[in-house]
Parts: structure tokens; sequence; C-alpha cells
């Protein structure tokens, strides 16, 4: 069982590192779970485990005490190899975690990005919206479409820059 646990472990680790974006929790808390029942099961025995291993008991007949020592230290190594899963676990956990944490980053770096590009035109389009009696672009016969471009060309000069820094 321990054994089909550490095959499961496997998979999930690799889904975790795969370039493809998933969310393993689940799998892993799932992982850690089956991990405790198994440490459950097996820690009663590691004490009884380590009496057959640590010295002869008068009760196990001779010819015994060589297949119960093997079977002590069976139990060992399997409490072992419970502990060392669930360690392991623990760091999966934490990778996927990471992973997940800094896709959200470089997320709400995009969306912070697109935020500032449209922040531009939104405060040039609410100046004039304003309706002054008095502005200078008014008689101008190209003010409007000037203003137009420069929001255009303000926000193409964003996206730029925004792309060149990685952000888009």
């Amino acid at each position: 069982m321990a054994n089909g646990v550490a095959q499961d472990i496997s998979e999930v680790e690799e889904a975790v590192f795969s370039p493809i974006r998933s969310d393993d929790a689940q799998a892993i808390y799932r992982l850690k779970r089956e991990n405790l029942e198994i440490r459950r099961a097996v820690a009663p025995l590691t004490s009884a485990a380590e009496l057959f291993v640590a010295r002869n008991t008068p009760a196990i007949p001779s010819d015994l005490v060589a297949d119960f020592q093997d079977l002590g230290e069976h139990i060992l190594r399997v409490h072992e190899q419970v502990d060392s899963q669930d360690a392991l676990l623990t760091t999966v956990l934490t990778a996927s975690m990471s992973r997940q944490s800094l896709q959200q980053n470089e997320d709400m770096r995009k969306i912070s990005a697109w935020v500032a590009i449209a922040a531009v035109p939104t405060m040039i389009a609410g100046i004039y919206g304003m309706n002054f009696e008095h502005m200078p672009e008014l008689p101008m016969k190209y003010g409007y479409g000037g203003a137009l471009a420069l929001m255009g060309g303000v926000c193409f000069g964003m996206w730029r820059a925004f792309k060149r820094s990685g952000w888009l």
C-alpha cells in the first residue's frame, strides 16, 4: 500500500512541475490523508517491531526468531517510508502553492498593465467630458482628432513598454 502511495506521489509531483497549469492541492491533500491512514496503521506496530529487531523475546520459538526479526525490519522500513513520503508531500504542496502564487502575481501584473493603459484615455476623455465653455482646442480644426491621436499614441506607447518588460 505504501508503494502505491509512492507511485501516486510521483504522478502528482510530475503534475505540479509540468508546464501545464493545474490545481493539484486536492490530490496532494488526498495523498497526505492516505499516508496518514497508513501511518496510523503502522505506528502501533513499530514498538513491537523494535522489540523483534533488538533482542530475542523468550515467548517466540527460536526457529521463528529470524522470521520475526525480518518482519520487524520490514515494519520499520514501512514506517520510515511513510515518514519520508509525508515530508515529500509537504514539499510538493509547498511547491504547488508557490507556483500558484507566482501565476497569480503574473496575472495581477497583466491586469495592472491593462488598467494603466485604460486609465490614460479615461483621464483625457474625462477632461473633455467636463463641457468647458472656453477650451483652447475647441476652435482648432483638428483639436478633437489630435486628442484622440494623443490617446491612441499614449496607449500604444504604454502597451509597447509593458510588452517589452514582459508584463503583457
